[in-house]
């Protein structure tokens, strides 16, 4: 069935490669929430998807991934070496 555009109504399967997807959205998502889990994750799917790269397209965002799951465990050090030269987070809840 054609949509009014003449154009098939549904594209059958896509062309990225689904690790790389993944792995970039867990670098991404790692930036802001439990980037010392989501960090070493996106750098797992990247490197797999790298290598899965010459059969499904996705080069691009599977480095993206590696660079973000590095820069997810860097931010996690800067913030423990932070921790620790201010006595610790403390969390304060009610008055």
């Amino acid at each position: 069935m054609t949509s009014y555009g003449g154009q098939p109504a549904a594209r059958s399967g896509s062309r990225t490669n689904g690790l790389a997807i993944a792995g970039l959205v867990c670098g991404v998502v790692g930036f802001f929430f439990l980037n010392v889990i989501l960090g070493p994750l996106a750098i797992i799917f990247g490197m797999v998807a790298t290598r899965q790269s010459g059969a499904k397209g996705g080069r691009g965002m599977a480095k993206a991934a590696v660079i973000l799951g590095i820069v997810d465990l860097v931010v996690f050090a800067i913030l423990m070496i932070v921790a620790a030269n201010n006595g610790g987070f403390h969390w304060y809840v009610g008055s």
